[in-house]
């Protein structure tokens, strides 16, 4: 097995080691690590900014990437807070303040991104476009697609969206929204796929600007080179690159 990545930041990898499990949610660990470390990768090539989360639930990756902030950067939590009760809001808001995400770091939305134009989410940015967008909201084709297209109009350059569920058992027809998009956004490719921790803590797709593609790729060989599985990730005709902790071939005998 490969070691398990480190995120760069003291504050996420405390929050990583005392605090990220006891947070209901079900992103893996593994995923929050390269997440926090692709955000300090972003901040080294110059790319700053907010962030968002399209289904922040009751926080546990949202904190983590939002201790991977820069100072005066802000965490947007998105989500309707109706499931399964109203009151996981209440314990949004909690988590938060403390595992240490202060108010005055994070902006609460309560409502349906897909339901938002893209003027409506800048402006609880500040009106600054978002340099990473996690999306993990209703998955279904049809929201997953508005979520695209929100995350699509509102990056910044060099900004990253992430995916999460990709290829998991339960909701196959998420890839066809993702093909369908690559298609009709040639400028968006693959920049990773960050493999399944579990079945509950499920595979990512990590996608990039086209003109970023090779700057971050070169980054993260270097960076992640104990967790690349050697044969990578065929999008016909594009390739990129597979994070797993199990990095080995199959033996052909």
């Amino acid at each position: 097995m490969a070691p398990v990545p480190q995120s760069g930041h003291p504050a996420v990898e405390a929050y990583l080691n005392d605090g990220y499990e006891r947070v209901v949610g079900m992103s893996s660990r593994f995923a929050a690590a390269i997440c926090a470390r692709l955000l300090r990768l972003q901040t080294e090539e110059g790319v700053a900014g907010p962030i968002a989360e399209i289904g922040a639930f009751e926080g546990r990756f949202f904190i983590a990437l939002a201790h991977a902030l820069e100072p005066g950067e802000i965490a947007l939590g998105i989500d309707i807070f109706e499931w399964p009760n109203p009151e996981v809001k209440d314990r949004f808001e909690a988590n938060c303040l403390k595992y240490g995400i202060a108010p005055e770091r994070r902006v609460t939305i309560k409502g349906d991104a897909g339901a938002m134009t893209p003027a409506e989410l800048l402006a609880h940015a500040r009106g600054e476009k978002l340099r990473f967008i996690h999306v993990d909201g209703e998955h279904s084709r049809a929201a997953l697609s508005k979520d695209l297209a929100l995350a699509t109009a509102c990056l910044s350059e060099g900004g990253l969206i992430v995916l999460d569920d990709m290829l998991h058992p339960g909701y196959p027809t998420l890839m066809v929204a993702v093909q369908d998009y690559l298609e009709a956004n040639p400028g968006i490719v693959p920049l990773c796929i960050i493999d399944r921790e579990t079945i509950v803590g499920a595979t990512k797709f990590v996608l990039c600007q086209r003109d970023w593609f090779e700057r971050y790729q070169a980054a993260l060989l270097e960076i992640f080179k104990e967790q690349i599985w050697p044969l990578g990730a065929d999008f016909e005709p594009h390739w990129c690159l597979v994070l797993s902790l199990d990095t080995r071939l199959a033996e052909i005998t």
